[in-house]
């Protein structure tokens, strides 16, 4: 369970960077400060999913990568959306799924079959039983 609030509290904690009322662009802090504490916390979740999967030193380059390509994706993403004065929740939730699902499915290109089930018991199940759920909602 330990694992799970861990796991909520750093995507909250990367969501929180992405959106401009997060505390940090409400303390009005300079994009540099944002971008650095954006990229601890990708570095953090790398070394957590280093320690709880046991990777190799190839399978961190890879994680490394996409969870550093997919995150900025989806940052990006969600800054277009602000751009466009876009504020529904549902919309975010919709780039969020897009990315976490991206991430899901190339991490399984990844990590061997033990790493991936893991990985998977580690809140991954889960999370990709509520995005499904969530994408079924929305095509009804």
């Amino acid at each position: 369970m330990q694992v799970v609030t861990r796991k909520f509290t750093i995507f909250f904690a990367l969501l929180s960077l992405l959106l401009p009322g997060s505390a940090l662009y409400a303390q009005d802090k300079s994009r540099e400060e944002a971008d650095k504490q954006f990229y601890e916390a990708l570095e953090a979740q790398v070394e957590r999913y280093t320690e709880q999967l046991n990777l190799e030193d190839w399978q961190v380059f890879y994680v490394d990568s996409i969870l550093t390509h997919n995150m900025e994706a989806l940052r990006s993403e969600i800054m277009a959306l602000q751009a466009a004065r876009v504020s529904s929740a549902d919309y975010m939730e919709v780039a969020s799924d897009k990315w976490m699902e991206a991430t899901y499915t190339a991490f399984r290109k990844v990590l061997n079959d033990s790493q991936w089930e893991k990985y998977l018991k580690n809140g991954a199940k889960r999370d990709k039983a509520a995005r499904d759920k969530r994408a079924a909602k929305r095509k009804q």
